[in-house]
């Protein structure tokens, strides 16, 4: 094996964990968020863990806004817009990013 094949072997290697790590953050940062969306619903323990589950079983292999999108649409009737979903999320991404598990 050359260099050069190790070298790009690394590259790959490095690529893969960093998509791995920036989809467990992804997941992370929805969990909080759909908990922090059934706060806002009214709903606690089991409810509230089942709903940031479901959250994160919406936004896995579906459109990039799928997540979004249901939470705008649950969140309709309990005074949350989609620039308040839109902050609360930044925010827990940021946090989910900083706090790999």
């Amino acid at each position: 094996m050359t260099n050069f094949d190790r070298r790009e072997e690394a590259f790959e290697a490095k690529f893969a964990h960093d998509q791995e790590r920036a989809f467990k953050a992804r997941a992370r940062a929805l969990h909080m968020l759909g908990l922090w969306a059934a706060e806002k619903r009214g709903e606690t323990g089991a409810a509230a863990e089942a709903y940031a589950r479901a959250l994160i079983d919406a936004d896995v292999g579906a459109a990039s806004d799928a997540a979004f999108n249901r939470l705008l649409a649950d969140l309709a009737g309990h005074g949350v817009d989609a620039e308040q979903i839109r902050k609360k999320r930044d925010e827990l991404l940021a946090i989910a990013q900083q706090n790999p598990a």
